[in-house]
């Protein structure tokens, strides 16, 4: 059944599957073995699933969506064929083939064993997957008003679907048999984690229930899918309907790229003016960065807070309310206080508390910081004469005033030399240093894409020559993608029919299309995001487990090999010949090369404090009595509670945080990118103190066996302590951070 089968369904509408690649340390023997231990096992399981037949309907689109992927590479998507009608048949006849899968398992004679049950429930759902395959990318990156529809009809379905598994008696007590006989202590470690895996996955998701209590849990689940689908496509929708129009006159400040940009937005989609700032962060951000004009600043800076909270049909505060409801009865049917505490326990935080602790640790130095800032920031608009407060609106543009002031480091100069295509190019560098991968770009149409703005690389070992995967890169904004940057795939690594599986990863962005022959020119906040989705695709693409189900993890962790590579584009080697002028060709200048070094902990008061407001509401959230909660009013308590700063708001306001509300992934662990950023502070001094630096090979080899080779088959905490020898403090970050170091020696804090 894969793991997937036991997680909230619109958790894998994104379809974030694993990755991976056999570690180049393996051997003939270690082959050899593994072979013969499949062999075994599926002689073992023998017949069960033979006479359960291919999932089929007459609908020749569905079918497609259905069938194995085939072509190059071992196999690849049909996004050549793909047709939206087919959808909802392929999703209806992949259930019913999956629950056949599964009461073959439950009707199996033969007493419970590894082979048979755990897997056996591995060897399920594989049409399932290939569909949801092609439901993230219609979700994700390819929305429209016919797919949403067909989403929101769906949703409840599939709710239905995992719970008719999740909560099936006889199949858990095959698999708590596993966990609990005498065969479990003779298995290797990973697959003793990967059976402990599986039945947490159903005792955490309500298989221990009976009865009504049963029920309830599930008709809960259901409602919550309606609900968390419904979250996502409000908040599509406003960013898709909302823009702010403007004129040459009012466009005093802003850089000819983003101009633009800007010009061809309003082409696309034509409004009361011959510029258009469109409704997403990457449109917002530069705007608010350089624009002269105050009040049409305010204008963008309200109208990308507000989505999701115009008290409209698309308003989502209810919607909210409603969440928070039925997650914290849902999880006292399970015994737990609240839904922190139940979604924290197998993180590596543990418990809420523990959570609370590393962030109530770094709040106070980063509100500190604000003030400064903000005192930097007032000195210039009472200077220019202003007659005003800083206000949201203005910290952007005050702070990029402050940062030519103090450093002589201008942003629009800096982007000059942060060209995407070369950031790629830099990125697959760091990749041939670090993993020893090779991306060679395939021609078009050679694999299927379902935009013609992507495009595809063949990732192969660079020694041996042997086949790793694909990776596809889809860029641009466009109507109908969602906002923000994320990694996914279509297939993760596995030997589990003892034949290696290629890997399909994908990068998506929304960085602002150029307009024709002008190159991406995007900033250096933007250029860190790049590399950071690229550390998940190297992730999943890094991966020798043979289980599909250990190719998950742990939220609070998994953030931290994609935080930890975003370091690498500082490094000399990238700057030195990737980061080159848009129009000269010429490296970046050793004095702009210093003034952003000496930057390095600008604006951290910002950055650290409107992550973290969002983190700490978060966590709130989902540790109070929801009971007829006001989301809008307990926002605005909270954050008056935490002394959040009046100048800055938190990064996702609560109507439009689909990180917690459109799904379960990051509820109550958004957390998790601070927790990561420990790990990320304390593994980037690895490297620092490293003879060769970080591109230091014994180091790199340390961080790819342990840290992204292993995926979830062995638990972080101790994979980070296999990597670095010990665990991680919470020094390293504020080092990193330029943030006082509270305490003494005698008393630092760790991480485990």
């Amino acid at each position: 059944m894969r793991m997937k089968t036991l997680v909230s369904t619109m958790a894998l509408t994104i379809a974030l599957y694993g990755c991976g690649r056999e570690n180049a340390s393996t051997d003939a023997s270690a082959e050899t073995e593994q072979a013969t231990m499949s062999e075994a096992v599926n002689e073992d399981i023998g017949d069960l699933f033979a006479g359960i037949e291919p999932a089929t309907t007459d609908n020749e689109a569905a079918n497609i969506l259905l069938s194995p992927f085939d072509g190059p590479y071992n196999g690849v998507p049909h996004f050549d064929q793909w047709d939206i009608s087919g959808i909802k048949p392929a999703l209806e006849a992949a259930m019913e083939k999956n629950l056949a899968e599964v009461d073959a398992i439950v009707n199996n004679p033969e007493e419970p064993t590894f082979a048979n049950t755990i897997i056996a429930l591995e060897k399920t759902g594989d049409e399932i997957g290939r569909g949801f395959a092609y439901w993230g990318i219609w979700s994700s990156n390819m929305s429209s008003p016919e797919f949403r529809d067909i989403q929101s009809e769906l949703a409840p379905v599939l709710s239905e679907f995992f719970s008719k598994i999740n909560q099936n008696e006889a199949l858990f007590a095959r698999v708590k048999a596993v966990y609990e006989g005498e065969e479990y202590k003779t298995l290797r470690p990973d697959q003793q984690r990967l059976v402990w895996l599986t039945y947490d996955g159903f005792a955490s998701n309500g298989a221990t229930l009976e009865g009504e209590a049963k029920q309830r849990y599930a008709d809960i689940n259901k409602r919550l899918a309606e609900l968390h689908t419904k979250f996502a496509n409000n908040v599509l929708h406003d960013e898709e309907e909302y823009a702010i129009y403007f004129d040459e006159d009012e466009a005093s400040g802003l850089p000819t790229d983003f101009m633009a940009a800007a010009k061809s937005a309003a082409e696309a989609k034509p409004g009361d003016g011959a510029y258009a700032v469109t409704n997403t962060r990457s449109s917002m951000d530069p705007f608010l960065t350089f624009a002269d004009n105050r009040d049409l600043r305010q204008q963008v800076w309200e109208m990308y807070y507000s989505r999701g909270d115009h008290g409209d049909e698309y308003d989502n505060n209810a919607l909210i309310a409603e969440i928070l409801q039925l997650r914290d009865e849902r999880v006292k049917l399970l015994g737990y206080p609240n839904y922190a505490a139940w979604r924290l326990q197998n993180r590596m935080a543990k418990t809420p508390e523990a959570a609370f602790g590393l962030m109530e640790a770094v709040w106070p130095a980063a509100v500190a910081r604000v003030e400064e800032e903000v005192a930097e920031m007032q000195e210039i608009v009472d200077a220019e004469g202003g007659g005003f407060e800083i206000a949201p609106w203005d910290y952007r543009y005050y702070m990029e005033k402050v940062r030519k002031a103090k450093y002589d480091l201008n942003s629009d100069e800096v982007k000059q030399y942060l060209q995407l295509d070369k950031l790629r190019e830099a990125m697959f560098m760091v990749a041939g240093e670090l993993f020893n991968f090779k991306f060679t770009p395939i021609e078009d149409g050679v694999v299927p894409v379902w935009q013609e703005d992507v495009h595809v690389w063949e990732v192969t070992d660079k020694t041996s020559g042997k086949l790793i995967g694909v990776w596809y890169l889809d860029p641009f904004a466009r109507q109908g993608k969602r906002s923000g940057a994320w990694a996914s795939g279509f297939r993760g690594h596995e030997t589990l029919d003892g034949v290696e599986k290629t890997v399909l990863a994908t990068n998506n962005s929304n960085f602002v299309e150029p307009a024709p022959g002008q190159p991406v020119l995007v900033s250096w906040d933007d250029a860190e995001t790049f590399f950071h989705e690229f550390g998940h695709a190297l992730h999943y693409l890094s991966s020798n487990v043979d289980y599909p189900t250990l190719n998950g993890g742990v939220r609070d962790y998994t953030e931290f090999q994609s935080q930890l590579l975003e370091r690498w584009l500082s490094t000399d080697k990238v700057i030195d010949n990737y980061l080159v002028h848009a129009e000269t060709g010429e490296a970046m200048p050793e004095e702009l090369v210093n003034k952003i070094k000496a930057a390095s902990t600008f604006k951290q008061g910002f950055d650290t404090t409107e992550y973290l407001a969002s983190a700490l509401v978060d966590m709130k959230f989902h540790m109070v009595d929801p009971t007829g909660i006001d989301p809008d009013k307990f926002e605005r308590e909270t954050l008056a509670e935490l002394g959040m700063p009046d100048e800055l708001p938190m990064r996702h306001r609560s109507p439009h945080f689909g990180h917690i509300f459109s799904g379960e992934g990051y509820s109550a662990g958004y957390y998790g990118y601070m927790w990561a950023d420990v790990l990320t502070a304390d593994a980037a001094e690895a490297f620092a103190e490293a003879p060769g630096g970080f591109y230091d090979k014994e180091v790199a080899k340390k961080l790819v066996d342990n840290l992204f080779a292993v995926r979830n088959a062995v638990d972080p905490a101790d994979a980070y302590r296999a990597f670095r020898g010990r665990d991680a403090n919470i020094e390293a970050l504020m080092r990193d951070r330029g943030f006082p170091i509270p305490g003494s020696d005698s008393d630092k804090q760790t991480i485990e």
